[in-house]
């Protein structure tokens, strides 16, 4: 079998498995379609290209993102050492600027001496060729009906949507104030505070706003599938008037000084470059249309002037069947030599994306070698996460799913302390994780 391995897609998942098998000596053949052919969503020709948010989740010591951050680390991943480049000050989170992040990223793979960039889209699979797909939620109509057509199964999907990014001199810092909710981490967030007949009067225009059109999809309007965990906010508001008070707009941990108080909902925006001069308001996904984002959107206090250098946009996300599907080495069951990686396993988030794909490279390493196939216990986050999508005993309902304590095995101590229980999840996680990533068997030549 030929040394060499073609990877359809380079974003989180793609870039990373390129990344790991390029370092472990095997020739990698990494296909995308920008710029010939651009998503609705994405806007720039670089590959792990920050669609969404610009924050890669938790850092803090006893959160379940920070473990897998911990364990790609240790894996020596090209998009853990790309975010410490390019972060941006974000409290307890690890933020990017998404520009410099991207093109990072996109300079390491490219001059790397084992990986072949080819611009170009792939619509169809050679079963017998070594190939991780891992081209995401955005996944063109071609390859998606030729991965059905190997797989037998048609995809789930659901929509997701992205924030509007604001320009930091047009907001009025007479009413925003700075700071981290409960003072966590050394970065500051922008606090922009509703009083409460403020806030009645956001949320009735908010829950009566125009919706745009989804771009690409028709189904939107008959299957208004969300994933929770990037619910719009129009939606969210619909379910409640203080629905969004207890979700991003939770004013808990954070002091107006203008009255010494807690004000009665906050709205956080998050420095989203280097530079701080754009800032992304925290938790407001929408599909409304732009005219309407930027009416509504202005009733928050403090945004009041605010210039909008991107509106939020809605676009559809696809991940297949992988409890029928894969296996918890990221292979298919039927077809040995395709693997998936990232979103399209049903992970959510830019971390797990990549982490499927460092996954997926490194068996795609083991399995041209004819080697044992690599699967990490659920002692450690990656392990719990690849599991989970390949446990054929979940047959409905398969939905998309961030690191979280609730799939990992149980601790043999039981720790009434939940900051306590959860560091202890940490630092057994990390051990386990080293002592397989290190062994011989895995690390890199």
């Amino acid at each position: 079998m030929d040394q060499e391995v073609n990877i359809i897609g380079a974003g989180f998942a793609g870039s990373e498995a390129a990344w790991q098998l390029a370092n472990r000596g095997i020739k990698v053949n990494l296909y995308d379609m920008k710029p010939i052919k651009m998503s609705s969503a994405h806007q720039s020709e670089n590959f792990a290209e920050v669609v969404c948010s610009n924050s890669l989740g938790s850092q803090t010591e006893g959160n379940a993102s920070a473990l897998i951050k911990q364990e790609l680390k240790i894996l020596n991943s090209l998009v853990m050492e790309a975010a410490e480049f390019t972060k941006v000050p974000a409290g307890g989170a690890l933020a990017v600027d998404r520009d410099k992040f991207s093109q990072y990223v996109t300079d390491k793979i490219s001059s790397h001496n084992m990986i072949t960039v080819h611009r170009e889209e792939v619509t169809e699979i050679d079963i017998n060729k070594v190939t991780i797909i891992a081209t995401g939620p955005l996944t063109s109509k071609g390859l998606s009906e030729s991965i059905t057509k190997i797989t037998g199964e048609e995809y789930f999907h659901f929509f997701d949507a992205a924030a509007p990014i604001v320009e930091y001199d047009s907001l009025d810092f007479n009413i925003i104030f700075k700071q981290s909710r409960y003072d966590k981490g050394d970065g500051f967030y922008l606090n922009c505070p509703f009083d409460k007949e403020q806030y009645q009067n956001f949320w009735d225009e908010l829950t009566k706003a125009e919706l745009a059109p989804v771009k690409d999809f028709d189904e939107y309007e008959t299957n208004k599938n969300f994933f929770e965990g990037c619910m719009p906010i129009e939606v969210l508001a619909k379910r409640g008037i203080d629905t969004p008070r207890f979700g991003p707009l939770k004013p808990v941990g954070l002091t107006d000084p203008r009255t010494g108080g807690r004000a009665y909902a906050v709205v956080q925006l998050r420095q989203d470059n280097a530079a701080a001069s754009l800032y992304n308001l925290v938790g407001f996904q929408t599909q409304l249309k732009w005219g309407e984002q930027k009416r509504v959107f202005r009733m928050i206090p403090g945004l009041e002037n605010a210039e909008f250098v991107r509106f939020g946009v809605m676009h559809r996300n696809a991940y297949i069947n992988s409890p029928k599907l894969l296996n918890a080495n990221m292979q298919l069951r039927k077809h040995p030599n395709i693997f998936i990686a990232g979103l399209l396993t049903g992970v959510e988030g830019y971390i797990e994306s990549c982490a499927m794909g460092a996954l997926a490279g490194i068996n795609a390493y083991l399995h041209l070698q004819n080697r044992e196939a690599l699967v990490f216990p659920k002692t450690t986050m990656m392990g719990a996460l690849s599991r989970y999508v390949s446990n054929p005993e979940i047959t409905t309902n398969f939905q998309p799913i961030n690191s979280n304590w609730g799939i990992m095995q149980e601790l043999d101590e039981k720790i009434r302390d939940k900051k306590q229980r959860n560091i202890v999840y940490t630092q057994r996680g990390v051990k386990d994780f080293e002592l397989i990533a290190n062994s011989s068997l895995y690390a890199i030549n």
